[in-house]
């Protein structure tokens, strides 16, 4: 009887995935037309590949198209790979979670109240980053002096906020505990082990093949990324890859061949009320109510989006050259996988409105303010113009792929917003307690 039943589904399940994947395909065509998406894209469930496609540019000036097998910066989802690191050397006994920073840099600040814990979980209460340093030429040594004088955002130990200090201080106890350069230590003990032939970490000398130009976006065009130091962006940033190499690492982080059952654990454990693990958030908003690991990255030119939906066995990574928002799109192909409604990106073109109607519009929507300041409506602040597209739709000045639809009730009364994002639609009831209380001074 099982037979039977298997035999009568797997042709209805076999046509839901070559549905889907033609609405993925068709998604991601609409973004590489309409918002200029360079880059690539993998989405896979059950380990099957739904989409794995290449699109733009690799290189602008000689007009070399990106290929599947393109090289990209990671940006900050190289911070996995550092947890990981991390913890493989907690596994060995070599370190301790609860080791302090003092143990390896016993002259940077406050650094006996500082644990390898807190760098991980982002609660040492080190600040966000060090982008001048990064995009300076002095050395390391002279970096780690500028950095150590950074202050602190916090006490540790007391609050969340995200790092990059915290992360690069994890590279470098990386390098401090095993004798290997940071590196020479990925390589060894993970890319290797995984088969990940394509993914290593920068530097300023080394040729590497097949790797994508990175590129920021003005207004009517794409420029040159700054020179970056290598030497110093590293252990939050520096890891470069491939799609498939990811689908791989995705693959290992299933087994124990690269972590124990135990340090998986601990890094899959949301530590704080911000839901981080080390190296991933758990379960972050975007996660359609399925469980969620993941991270996305992002700096100057490149956007990255690493997500692993596990009860589902689904797997999607976005990788961008020239500043796609690989995160929204990553949202998107999500819940086309969930069998959401999701609408393609079009052109939005600004129209006449009837201002007088903003009035009404104006009000606390859940945790989305929109404000009128002069005929003019604000998302939260006065920095995001919603440009009308019709008398009730409004794309973001600062996003057009984000429209905000002003909806009335049986009443005549605008009392919801339906929020698009990279196409999925949300609704948000207003809230009128909280209507008027942060209205900005005209």
């Amino acid at each position: 009887m099982k037979l039977i039943l298997l035999i009568f589904l797997c042709p209805v399940l076999v046509f839901g995935q070559q549905s889907t994947a033609a609405k993925l395909a068709n998604y991601m065509q609409a973004q590489s037309t309409i918002n200029h998406f360079s880059g690539t894209v993998f989405v896979s469930k059950d380990g099957i590949p739904l989409l794995k496609k290449a699109y733009g540019m690799a290189d602008y000036e000689w007009n070399i198209s990106n290929t599947v097998d393109s090289k990209f910066q990671l940006a900050s989802v190289t911070k996995q790979f550092t947890a990981t690191a991390i913890l493989q050397l907690v596994d060995r006994c070599q370190l301790s979670l609860d080791d302090k920073l003092s143990k390896f840099f016993p002259d940077y600040p406050k650094s006996d109240s500082v644990s390898i814990h807190m760098l991980l979980s982002h609660s040492s209460g080190m600040a966000m980053g060090f982008k001048e340093i990064v995009l300076s030429t002095i050395s390391s040594d002279s970096a780690y002096a500028a950095i150590k004088q950074i202050p602190y955002a916090f006490s540790p130990g007391t609050n969340t906020a995200y790092s990059n200090i915290g992360y690069y201080l994890l590279a470098r106890i990386i390098e401090k505990v095993s004798g290997d350069s940071y590196a020479a230590f990925l390589k060894k003990n993970i890319f290797e082990k995984v088969g990940m032939k394509h993914t290593g970490v920068s530097s300023n000398d080394a040729i590497v093949s097949k790797k994508a130009k990175v590129y920021r976006r003005a207004p009517d065009s794409f420029i040159h990324n700054p020179y970056i130091n290598w030497n110093i962006n590293l252990g939050h940033d520096g890891v470069y890859s491939t799609v498939e190499d990811l689908a791989l690492w995705d693959k290992a982080l299933y087994g124990t061949t690269i972590l124990s059952a135990e340090m998986k654990k601990k890094m899959f454990t949301p530590h704080n009320a911000e839901n981080w693990g080390y190296g991933f958030i758990i379960n972050p908003f975007y996660n359609h109510g399925h469980q969620l690991i993941a991270h996305d990255g992002g700096f100057f030119g490149t956007m990255s989006s690493f997500n692993r939906f596990t009860d589902d066995k689904l797997f999607i990574t976005v990788l961008s050259n020239n500043e796609s928002q690989s995160h929204i799109i990553a949202y998107g192909l999500s819940a086309i996988a969930f069998g959401k409604e999701v609408e393609l990106p079009y052109r939005h073109h600004r129209v006449r409105s009837d201002t007088a109607l903003y009035k009404n519009y104006v009000g606390q929507y859940d945790a989305i303010q929109i404000l009128e300041v002069d005929g003019k409506l604000y998302y939260n602040d006065l920095e995001r113009e919603l440009i009308p597209e019709s008398g009730t739709k409004f794309f973001r000045s600062d996003d057009n792929d984000r429209t905000v639809e002003f909806v009335r009730d049986r009443t005549g009364v605008y009392n919801a917003i339906i929020l698009t994002k990279g196409g999925v639609k949300e609704i948000f009831k207003r809230n009128r307690s909280q209507d008027n209380k942060k209205r900005p001074a005209r």
